[in-house]
């Protein structure tokens, strides 16, 4: 499909902006993009969240997905057929084991990254640097997750692969970098009190499992660091669940009334029942670089949103209001729940995740308010922090 946006440098204090070159309508896709690369959370995957290793397109059936969370092995789900998943096109590297959803995910995989990432017989080796690296990630970084240190291993593995190395280099610099000072703040977020040490070390076990010298910056403090704020700023949260999709289906069917009702029941109690046995840990879950979304800028009032109705990497942006020509496409990097707070509220969260105050018609609108939270919000601002800091999951 062809893009009907495209990127544009605003200013150096802005950065780029994502703007229209034609006029969308409201509920019109503007795009859809994969990632320059991807890889899901390390807690995720340790507790069972199976997701293809390329695509991170869910691998249990949604009867199997439903099961898991519930904690209840016998759940029958009505209108089996509408589950999208087809086991029998998984596929493992022969090597390590690593199950990809489909033949064509296991070449890409190959053909962009795995070759050097593939543990083969070492995958259970707790000494083995990669496994190492985890390892240590996973002690620093608990749930909810909100980066992986394998995207930035991913990031290194893919230009090791490359004959073009200077065109992945290129590739990855395009993406929003900051100065130091703000390098140092989003990697102290995504590593807390601890985080020069915890940073030095992972530096270490980084070089060791991955040096190359092609990218000798990238294993230097600064150049770590920076990279490590690349991927805290770009990257894109991203989620998938075989449920979700069977339920989308069963919405979709034409039932009779009654029919229709009992369905809608079972769904309702089912989520009802999952919340109080897994939480809001629902979808497989994981990160990707996406060049054209990581150039949209935030509004309170967006005009657009990102989803993965595919349940994959494959990110669709979709417009939420008519949109014209030469318009920018702003998406919003707070949840629903977080765009309803007082301007002041909404500044802190967004200084503090992604360093920036927001002038959007809606904050500028309300300029004059109060610089003071609401009782509510004050009672409710301690809990939320850690969740604030993912770009915002995507129910898909």
């Amino acid at each position: 499909a062809a893009v009907a946006a495209e990127a544009r440098f605003i200013s150096s204090a802005k950065g780029k902006g994502l703007f229209a070159t034609k006029n969308i309508r409201k509920g019109e896709t503007v795009f859809v993009e994969r990632p320059v690369v991807s890889s899901q959370f390390l807690w995720n995957a340790l507790y069972n969240y199976r997701a293809c290793d390329h695509c991170l397109r869910a691998l249990e059936t949604a009867e199997e997905n439903a099961q898991r969370l519930l904690g209840n092995s016998s759940l029958v789900l009505p209108h089996p057929e509408q589950c999208s998943i087809r086991k029998d096109l998984h596929q493992q590297c022969p090597r390590c084991q690593v199950t990809y959803c489909s033949a064509e995910c296991k070449q890409a995989a190959l053909e962009q990254y795995h070759q050097v990432l593939c543990l083969g017989p070492s995958r259970d080796d707790p000494t083995h640097p990669l496994n190492k690296l985890q390892e240590a990630w996973r002690n620093m970084h608990y749930p909810p997750e909100t980066s992986s240190i394998m995207l930035m291993a991913r990031m290194v593995a893919t230009v090791k692969q490359a004959k073009d190395k200077e065109w992945w280099i290129k590739a990855f610099s395009q993406f929003c970098n900051k100065t130091a000072n703000e390098e140092e703040e989003i990697v102290h977020k995504l590593l807390g009190d601890k985080f020069k040490g915890q940073l030095e070390l992972l530096r270490l076990l980084f070089t060791e499992a991955l040096y190359d010298e092609h990218l000798s910056r990238w294993f230097t403090p600064e150049g770590f660091r920076s990279l490590f704020a690349l991927v805290g700023t770009n990257g894109q949260g991203i989620g998938t669940s075989s449920l979700s999709q069977w339920v989308h289906a069963c919405d979709a069917l034409d039932l009779p009334m009654l029919q229709r009702e009992e369905l809608d029941a079972f769904i309702d109690q089912l989520y009802k029942d999952i919340e109080k046995e897994s939480g809001e840990f629902l979808n497989c879950e994981g990160s990707g670089l996406y060049v054209l979304q990581s150039c949209c800028n935030h509004s309170c009032i967006p005009n657009a949103e990102t989803s993965f109705p595919e349940n994959n990497f494959l990110l669709h942006l979709t417009a939420l209001e008519d949109i014209e020509a030469g318009e920018e496409i702003c998406i919003s990097y707070l949840d629903c729940c977080q765009r309803e707070r007082s301007r002041h509220s909404r500044n802190k969260i967004l200084r503090e995740n992604y360093l920036f105050t927001c002038s959007c018609p809606k904050c500028l609108a309300q300029a004059d308010d109060a610089d003071v939270t609401s009782d509510e919000e004050e009672e409710g601002e301690g809990e939320t922090d850690d969740a604030e800091l993912e770009d915002e999951m995507t129910d898909v």
